[in-house]
């Protein structure tokens, strides 16, 4: 009896992280399931695009599957993948950028159409979208505080900075989103 009740309890992420370290599939399975959903989330608000993120999100896994032999335990285990998808973002939007400044080099001028509009359609929406314009760190520290609900400690540890930067970062961004909001008003 006592083994059947053993059996039905949850394995803690750190008991499939340590599984999966040795190669077991179904844990590195059960892992990715239990964070997917985190993973997609901080992808989309990092992104604003559902196929960016969705992009985001399933380079996040491989990722993963690749780096968990070298996770450690030092912090939890989502500042860990924080800090992965936001690489991951933005090594995207570093190579959408060279491949739309090479386009331009050729005169290519190619629009994609995708399904629905990305035009944000509500006050939230206009919001989040000022936000993707902010400068690198500023646009993490608001994301990861505001998106993500983190305290500004969380955020410093998933940022790899001071809490103290994290404080300025946020200072600096509300003062440019108020800026941004009005001239985005006007259009």
């Amino acid at each position: 009896m006592m083994a059947m009740m053993l059996d039905e309890v949850e394995p803690t992420d750190l008991d499939l992280i340590g599984k999966a370290r040795n190669g077991d599939g179904e844990a590195f399975g059960r892992l990715v399931e239990r964070h997917y959903d985190f993973i997609h989330r901080v992808a989309w608000r990092w992104s604003g695009r559902k196929a960016d993120a969705e992009d985001i999100a399933q380079e996040v896994c491989v990722r993963l599957g690749r780096a968990i032999s070298g996770y450690r335990g030092g912090g939890a285990f989502t500042t860990w993948l924080y800090t992965m998808t936001m690489n991951a973002a933005r090594d995207m939007m570093r190579k959408t950028k060279r491949e739309s400044a090479k386009g331009e080099a050729f005169g290519l001028h190619v629009v994609i159409e995708s399904q629905g509009s990305d035009e944000p359609d509500d006050q939230a929406e206009r919001l989040w979208a000022q936000v993707r314009k902010l400068p690198d760190k500023q646009r993490d520290a608001v994301l990861l505080v505001y998106g993500e609900g983190l305290s500004h400690s969380a955020a410093a540890d998933a940022m790899g900075c001071a809490e103290a930067t994290v404080s300025w970062h946020i200072h600096e961004a509300k003062k440019r989103l108020k800026v941004l909001m009005l001239s985005a008003g006007e259009d």
